[in-house]
């Protein structure tokens, strides 16, 4: 009789162990995730960190820094974002571009060089462009396109440029002296959060055409004469002072004093621009913006406050437009 020792038993039944499903990283439970990966300003080890809890040593550095930097009068901005730097008054404007270079040129803006790039297509307006720059015997210089490129921080050219001279403002006293000297009734006007340099050479414009003698601006929160503003002027930056103040209140007050009623344009006013009793005197105009118009207080220092009729309740007028027709009236009503 044979032995089945070692051999198992012959009936029973061969079954597998059941392996680790997909996904599972040969684990029975399977992986869990653990959470998002988080930002270099969200890890307390990381030097981009910006919680209250930020390593002592890297703080500890910092102010370090700081202190030294004040000691010798250098920006104490050290380990806090920077901010962005605005182009200031005295540096030049680059016009970029075929169409805005031709119309600035033929604007008379005034300019200091006109750049092409090499390899630029010659059409009609690169060639009327540098026509006219030559006859104004303004620098034409041609450099290559990656140099222009880099002088205009990678913005689109067209392989054109003109460099801008930066505006001259009037001083508020020259202002007044030269409305006071004109032989004329003196007529200024005051814009009061007009940030559209569109807007600011329209009523440049508008202002020249009806016998102003100047404008004012605020330095802050409001347009400055840039190229934009030289275009839409038409020519008319060139021959109406334009001063730049820091506080228009104090402005007001300083017209006042020097016999001048103040006007201010708003839809809200007690009367209409049509029935203005001060226009045949000395006269500060001060216009707003179309969405907020004049602000609450510099309307509240104002001598009187005015509006212009309108049919349509809906409608609203752009502030360049109704500076003209405020101007427009006081001319009338000189005359």
């Amino acid at each position: 009789m044979s032995s089945s020792k070692g051999r198992g038993n012959p009936n029973r039944r061969k079954t597998s162990k059941p392996g680790p499903s997909k996904g599972t990283g040969g684990q029975k439970k399977g992986l869990s995730g653990k959470g998002r990966t988080l930002r270099a300003d969200e890890r307390p080890w990381h030097k981009a960190y910006t919680g209250e809890d930020k390593p002592r040593k890297t703080q500890w550095k910092q102010s370090k820094e700081r202190a030294k930097a004040a000691e010798e009068g250098r920006s104490t901005n050290i380990g806090r974002p920077k901010a962005r730097r605005d182009r200031r008054d005295d540096e030049p404007e680059l016009i970029l571009g075929r169409n805005p270079v031709l119309e600035a040129l033929r604007a008379k803006v005034p300019a200091t060089a006109l750049y092409v790039a090499y390899g630029t297509d010659l059409d009609d307006r690169v060639a009327e462009s540098v026509r006219i720059a030559q006859n104004r015997d303004l620098p034409v210089k041609e450099m290559a396109r990656r140099d222009l490129d880099r002088r205009t921080a990678g913005a689109l050219h067209q392989g054109i440029g003109l460099e801008i001279e930066p505006y001259e403002y009037a001083r508020l006293d020259d202002l007044l002296e030269t409305a006071e000297t004109s032989g004329d009734t003196p007529l200024l006007v005051a814009l009061d959060g007009v940030t559209d340099p569109r807007n600011l050479g329209a009523i440049i414009r508008s202002t020249a055409a009806f016998g102003g003698h100047g404008l004012i601006i605020p330095s802050r929160r409001a347009a400055s004469v840039t190229a934009v503003a030289w275009r839409t002027s038409a020519g008319a930056a060139a021959r109406l002072p334009v001063a730049k103040i820091v506080n228009l209140v104090q402005t007001i007050k300083t017209c006042q004093e020097a016999g001048y009623m103040t006007v201010a344009l708003d839809a809200s006013g007690e009367a209409d621009v049509f029935d203005l009793p001060v226009a045949s005197d000395p006269l500060l105009l001060v216009v707003g913006d179309e969405g907020k118009g004049v602000s609450r207080l510099v309307s509240q220092h104002c001598d009187y406050r005015v509006g212009i009729p309108i049919a349509s309740e809906v409608e609203s007028l752009n502030a360049s437009v109704a500076a003209s027709v405020a101007l427009a009236e006081v001319r009338r009503q000189r005359q």
